[in-house]
């Protein structure tokens, strides 16, 4: 899949960095491989040499830009035909607020235990981040800047 150039952020020899196409949640990015592997041990050396340095660089500018609370970076998917890429998704205060706020995760609760929790993990506020701001037609309104907005911030961080 081509990704629209209005979603990239910052491009390297064998690295890509976009905004999320399905997500409203600013600053949801994606940081893929342009070598169309799925693993790895099947990279070049010179795209694993750059992806640290690549990595690091992406958190500095997303934390110093956009301040979330909390950001995770992790690798999740195993559809075929996508190259390897990981998810580096921003969960700004306003975000966990609607978390604690949605009775349906409350459910979550049952499965830990059954007692109220007062704080949550990574899994819960990405579950919820998939749910509500990647999946549904509808999802929940932003606080802060949008989506363009923030793609022309971090963009112009990366120059």
């Amino acid at each position: 899949m081509e990704i629209p150039a209005d979603l990239i952020v910052h491009q390297t020899d064998h690295w890509i960095l976009n905004h999320r196409l399905d997500s409203a949640l600013p600053g949801y990015l994606m940081l893929g491989s342009r070598a169309r592997v799925e693993a790895f041990h099947e990279l070049p050396d010179e795209a694993l040499l750059e992806l640290g340095p690549l990595m690091a660089r992406t958190q500095r500018v997303m934390e110093r830009l956009l301040e979330p609370c909390r950001l995770y970076i992790g690798r999740y998917g195993h559809v075929p035909g996508w190259p390897i890429h990981f998810h580096c998704i921003p969960v700004y205060g306003w975000v966990e607020e609607l978390f604690w706020r949605d009775e349906r995760y409350r459910l979550l609760e049952t499965f830990a235990g059954g007692e109220p929790q007062t704080a949550t993990d990574g899994a819960e506020l990405t579950l919820f981040v998939w749910r509500e701001f990647c999946e549904r037609p509808d999802p929940p309104a932003i606080q802060g800047p949008g989506r363009g907005e923030v793609i022309e911030r971090l963009r112009a961080a990366f120059l």
